[in-house]
């Protein structure tokens, strides 16, 4: 894979949990974000702005994680993630009762579309859809089951204790250390207009697929101890799965907005 060249602009935010680290840090949500809006068309532009009144989507997209100690809330954390057991499909598994990332997306864009919404409602609406999108591009938001989406396996990130999801979260762009509140960049010769419409052309289930056939790469090391040779093998992935997300994203709120 030739390296897709993103300029991040980016905040950082380590995270220091497990609990914090179920998600892209904010580094790779407002990444998301901001491709996202240099690729919606101008109407769809105008509505984003009239619903987040103002702010921008790189600064809605970190919102569902800045509620959840908000116990109004907390009925959406199983929506972060969704597993696929090794040897299963997503449908052999079946949605949880409290639904998962796939569900939520579908359940978001579908009240989005109606425009029954209230202007409350549909902000919150926009703001999940979001981040959720970009969550489901982190390989580890597909988990199998086995160990919380890569946060049981505990590891040292150059020489830091930390878990294999939270390096993909957020440390492994954080070591490269990306920041600042500029537009996401990308070359034009990589993102050229039939790479938009293929990966727009794909659903939400395709995107989870995708996730969980990076999981055999994801866990691809040997010992505890993870740094430079880690982040060599697996940096393109994270850039090109925020790349992806930010397309799609825009792909989803231009059907919404935009018909």
């Amino acid at each position: 894979m030739s390296k897709i060249i993103i300029a991040l602009t980016l905040i950082l935010f380590p995270l220091k949990s497990n609990e914090e680290a179920r998600r892209w840090g904010q580094s790779g949500h407002r990444a998301t974000g901001y491709i996202a809006a240099e690729l919606l068309t101008d109407k769809a532009t105008a509505e984003v702005h009239r619903v987040l009144n103002g702010d921008s989507m790189a600064e809605a997209s970190t919102w569902m994680d800045e509620i959840r100690s908000d116990p109004n809330f907390r009925f959406m954390n199983p929506w972060h993630y969704c597993t696929i057991p090794e040897g299963m499909t997503y449908e052999e598994a079946g949605t949880p009762e409290n639904g998962d990332v796939l569900w939520a997306i579908e359940k978001m864009v579908t009240e989005l579309k109606s425009g029954e919404l209230s202007t409350e409602q549909e902000a919150i609406n926009l703001k999940v859809l979001i981040h959720l999108v970009g969550d489901l591009h982190q390989p580890l938001h597909v988990g199998n089951g086995t160990d919380r989406g890569g946060n049981d396996v505990r590891l040292q990130w150059f020489g830091d204790n930390s878990n294999l999801h939270r390096v993909w979260d957020s440390e492994m762009i954080d070591s490269r250390q990306h920041d600042g509140r500029e537009l996401a960049d990308f070359s034009d010769d990589q993102l050229t207009d039939e790479l938009i419409e293929e990966w727009q052309s794909t659903s939400w289930l395709d995107w989870a697929y995708e996730s969980s056939s990076l999981l055999e790469q994801v866990y691809d090391f040997e010992g505890d101890r993870l740094g430079y040779e880690y982040m060599f093998h697996n940096f393109e992935t994270v850039e090109l799965r925020i790349l992806q997300a930010g397309v799609r994203l825009a792909g989803l709120i231009n059907e919404i907005y935009d018909n």
